[in-house]
């Protein structure tokens, strides 16, 4: 029987950047791999960079345009099944689309977790990653995310593991000096609305993936999403550049029913035929 990975994440191109690395391997590896986006992207930019609230950012328009990316990137990442919930994405922290109808930051965790759940059972996923209690950076999406998939996977029960996706406090810690020896200068956005990650604890890491021979399919993938600014920063790394930042993926492993020993370098540990 084909095991099953299935990836929960707030936003088209969010597939890319925190699992993309897995999604790619196992699909290469033959597993199932399953993506579920729970937001439509309306927020993001469009044509020529321009932001929500401004002339000429139709969002019905960007939903569309986002769609067509996250298909692309999604069968570069080799993906078996894109699902999409289809909520409104909610924008940053604060912003009035937070709470306009049908945002997905409001929407009740037990509505949206039923949905969820259905998939769950649907697919039987052996294990599901979606991101941590802050939703890695503070964006009500991911937040929310996180919400509705842990009550889903309650609701559906099923996955014999659950991880969430983390950054390594190392990492952070050693960002700007990898970038220098990549040549570039880091500057923080002056309009930045998000909460950089402050990541975790390298001890507290529980699965360090090897993702280093899957760099360029993951890059390629997120140029697929080619209309929204923030792929911007990684994809000028060009693909060198971007392997040297991206070889590895890591999580916590927050639920589990095998045993396997920690730390692991495989989220599917325990669940191999021997």
């Amino acid at each position: 029987m084909t095991l099953t990975l299935m990836a929960v994440h707030a936003h088209p191109d969010d597939e890319v950047t925190s699992t993309g690395g897995a999604l790619a391997r196992y699909a290469a590896e033959g597993l199932t791999t399953i993506v579920v986006t729970c937001t439509d992207g309306r927020c993001g930019d469009g044509p020529d960079g321009v932001k929500p609230g401004d002339p000429g950012h139709d969002p019905e328009a960007v939903v569309a345009t986002r769609r067509r990316e996250l298909e692309a990137s999604c069968a570069t990442l080799g993906v078996t099944h894109l699902e999409t919930l289809g909520y409104h994405d909610s924008g940053m922290m604060g912003w009035p689309a937070n709470e306009a109808p049908g945002a997905f930051w409001t929407t009740p965790v037990d509505e949206a977790a039923q949905r969820l759940a259905e998939l769950i059972r649907r697919h039987s996923p052996d294990v599901v990653v979606t991101y941590d209690e802050n939703g890695g950076y503070g964006h009500p999406d991911h937040i929310q995310a996180h919400r509705v998939t842990m009550a889903a996977v309650a609701l559906a029960g099923g996955p014999a593991k659950v991880y969430w996706s983390v950054v390594p406090e190392s990492w952070v810690q050693n960002f700007q000096e990898r970038l220098q020896e990549l040549g570039i200068t880091w500057e923080e956005p002056a309009d930045q609305t998000e909460t950089p990650p402050e990541g975790l604890p390298d001890d507290q890491i529980t699965t360090w993936l090897d993702t280093s021979e899957f760099t360029d399919q993951q890059y390629d993938a997120l140029a697929a999403h080619a209309s929204q600014g923030d792929s911007a920063f990684f994809l000028n790394l060009g693909k060198e550049g971007f392997a040297k930042l991206m070889r590895t993926e890591t999580y916590v492993r927050v639920h589990d029913t095998t045993g396997a020993p920690l730390p692991e370098d495989d989220l599917f540990a325990g669940l191999r035929p021997s």
